[in-house]
């Protein structure tokens, strides 16, 4: 069974930075694609950012230039940068993995607030 845990998240205030993390354990053979959803208050989640195997990443619009996904070599791991915060990127942060099935982990939450 595989299983997704994330970390890093928290309050802080807008401008400043986070990075969260997602960790997979378990029968992992491998993902082909890993990152980042989010679900705000009364809205649907949304993807933030992805990476594929081969290095390709896409962002959301609204985290385009602020935000950065990365991986380790092994693929059992996805980070997500977080710069330049603001009070909309307030939500639950989900770490997702596609390999063969989908996996899910079970969020962390990021507030930005003054």
């Amino acid at each position: 069974q595989v299983q997704l845990v994330e970390s890093g998240g928290g309050l802080v205030q807008p401008g400043a930075s986070l990075r969260l993390s997602c960790v997979a354990s378990g029968r992992i053979i491998s993902f082909g694609t890993m990152g980042w959803y989010r679900q705000a208050p009364g809205k649907q989640r949304e993807l933030v950012a992805v990476i594929t195997g081969g290095g390709i990443t896409n962002y959301a619009d609204s985290v385009k230039g602020r935000f950065a996904i990365s991986r380790d070599r092994a693929f059992k791991s996805v980070s997500l940068e977080m710069n330049s915060l603001k009070p909309e990127d307030t939500a639950v942060y989900y770490c997702y993995a596609r390999g063969g099935a989908e996996y899910w982990g079970q969020g962390t939450q990021v507030t930005v607030s003054s």
